[in-house]
């Protein structure tokens, strides 16, 4: 069944997540593209970053195991818009390419899916 999907990436460094029926955390469990100095500076619309994210090991199954449950929610008998909020440290690097990459399954399967990027245009945190 398709579902109008909304996805929110963010940084919880600067906030706290977005409300959302799934919330995603990538900051534990994938390279953070923020520790190579070159990548730092650079958000998911460099192709440098969204390579260096996109080849790490689990995050396509996470993409593709995350698509399954938002076809779980929309099944469900209240319909409605599914939100999926993904997070990083600083919501410039893993969280907007996993947004992507999410969003561009979803659509693949028929779903129409809306994203955007809470926290990609702010400044690097320093940590």
């Amino acid at each position: 069944m398709s579902a109008s999907v909304e996805i929110v990436s963010f940084g919880y460094l600067h906030d706290a997540p977005p409300a959302a029926h799934l919330t995603i955390d990538l900051r534990h469990h994938f390279r953070d593209p923020h520790v190579a100095p070159e990548l730092r500076y650079m958000t998911a619309d460099d192709a440098p970053v969204r390579t260096a994210v996109l080849n790490t090991p689990g995050i396509t199954d996470l993409v593709a195991a995350t698509a399954r449950a938002v076809a779980a929610f929309a099944s469900g008998p209240s319909g409605g818009t599914v939100v999926v909020a993904d997070g990083c440290a600083g919501g410039r690097h893993r969280a907007p390419t996993f947004a992507r990459a999410l969003a561009a399954c979803l659509r693949a399967t028929g779903h129409s899916v809306t994203v955007s990027h809470r926290d990609m245009a702010k400044d690097v945190v320093q940590r």
